[in-house]
């Protein structure tokens, strides 16, 4: 009989990982604003406090620059603090402290001093959390050498790679979008690491490459069960890594497909697309049979209402259309697909996770 799959959420196994690493390390601290909120962050943090106490487990007061000074004074004298930003935007208030002392002082020590703190960050949409609370703003941190980012798009990386990022004497910091949180796969109930270094080709294919992360990844499979009706392959690309950023495996996948799209969390402008676009190109002009495209957020501020974040979003529907755009597909093919996309997404109001993505995935 084959396994029966042991499902969770990305929330769930978050919260199972943090459990496992405290109970393992009694070094490890839990820290950040909100974590001992009945809601517990999505539920990643919930009752950790009732397990472990609040010298573990710290409610921290609204400063978040002192509180990452304070993390990253504990984290050099030989404690692992795992951090929490509800927001990426509260990370703002204590660049200071991540990008010239967190990233730095390893190097500027000459090795003597290792900052072995783990940063979560929350990003992406949420009805009504606006311009200031609903960024993805991957590449303000991607920039800065010494950090390793990494940004998680299933349940089983979810734990795997929290864990490999409480191991790692470095600083880590793992953006999770709001609605990864409830997409559902199979995790392993054991501690277990998943690398920290390079992406994963989750699905292949022959016709296009298309490289997404975190959330993003859920919509471009939903396109891949669409195309293959019309007998259409793509080859997807779960990047899972920001920094340090390795393109080989996309590298790979373009001299197979000749095609390529980056399907952006964040900005298309100045995005991580160009960036792997361009190390591409560096490594061969002429690999390309059609123009390799980024599909991004706008260059303007997040709207907070539901009918201007309709038109904001990019979908499963632009993603539809640049993959028909490459592949030539004839205008009566593409009305097909986008007709057919139409009747597989359920009604639901905007901004809101689309239930079809349940997993596993």
């Amino acid at each position: 009989m084959p396994k029966i799959k042991r499902l969770l959420s990305s929330s769930e196994a978050i919260l199972e990982a943090s459990d496992q690493m405290m109970k393992r390390d009694n070094k490890l601290i839990l820290i950040g604003e909100g974590i001992n909120d009945p809601k517990g962050i999505f539920g990643t943090t919930s009752n950790l406090f009732k397990i472990y106490g609040k010298d573990r487990v710290i409610e921290s007061p609204i400063s978040e620059n002192g509180i990452t000074g304070v993390s990253i004074g504990l984290s050099i004298n030989g404690f692992k603090v795992l951090l929490i930003h509800q927001r990426v935007e509260f990370a703002l208030l204590s660049l200071e402290q991540i990008i010239n002392n967190a990233a730095k002082s390893f190097y500027v020590s000459n090795g003597k001093h290792n900052v072995p703190i783990v940063i979560r960050m929350v990003i992406g949409r949420g009805w009504g959390q606006g311009p200031a609370h609903s960024q993805s703003l991957e590449t303000v941190f991607s920039s800065t050498p010494g950090l390793k980012v990494i940004i998680p798009s299933t349940p089983y990386d979810a734990k795997g790679m929290l864990i490999s990022s409480i191991f790692d004497p470095n600083p880590v910091l793992i953006l999770e979008h709001r609605w990864f949180h409830f997409v559902k796969g199979d995790v392993p109930k054991r501690i277990y690491k998943t690398n920290l270094k390079k992406p994963n080709v989750i699905l292949k294919g022959n016709d296009i490459t298309v490289v997404a992360s975190s959330y993003n990844i859920n919509e471009v499979i939903f396109c891949s069960k669409i195309l293959k009706n019309f007998g259409i392959s793509i080859e997807i690309i779960d990047l899972r890594v920001l920094r340090p950023l390795d393109t080989e495996v996309i590298f790979k996948s373009v001299k197979k497909t000749g095609r390529l799209i980056v399907f952006e969390i964040g900005n298309k402008i100045y995005g991580v697309g160009g960036e792997i676009i361009s190390m591409i190109l560096e490594k061969d002009f002429n690999i390309f049979k059609s123009s390799p495209s980024r599909i991004g957020l706008p260059d303007s501020p997040t709207p907070s209402s539901r009918a201007l974040a309709e038109k904001y979003y990019p979908n499963s529907s632009d993603i539809l259309k640049e993959i028909s755009k490459q592949l030539n597909v004839n205008v009566e093919v593409q009305e097909k697909i986008i007709n057919l996309l139409l009747d597989k997404i359920p009604e639901n109001e905007i901004d809101v996770p689309n239930p079809e993505f349940k997993g596993p995935f």
